[in-house]
């Protein structure tokens, strides 16, 4: 379980990347650049939601145990 999260990480800083790379190149061809700084975006986006929604039903299966922060520790 730890390896998927790690990879949905790297995938999620690699899309970042990518849509960094495509503002920071923009040049004369504004409109295609926007458009794939757009989409590494969404794709961004949709990884989240996909990490997020994984690990709450990770959770609900039981594969992974909250264990919480002791309070007066």
């Amino acid at each position: 379980m730890t390896s998927l999260v790690i990879i949905a990480f790297i995938a999620i800083l690699a899309s970042l990347g990518g849509a960094l790379f495509f503002m920071l190149r923009g040049g004369n061809n504004g409109n295609e650049s926007s458009r794939k700084m757009v989409r590494a975006l969404g794709l961004r986006i949709g990884l989240s939601i996909l990490l997020f929604a994984g690990i709450l039903l990770a959770w609900k299966l039981g594969y992974i145990q909250p264990t919480g922060i002791q309070p007066g520790k």
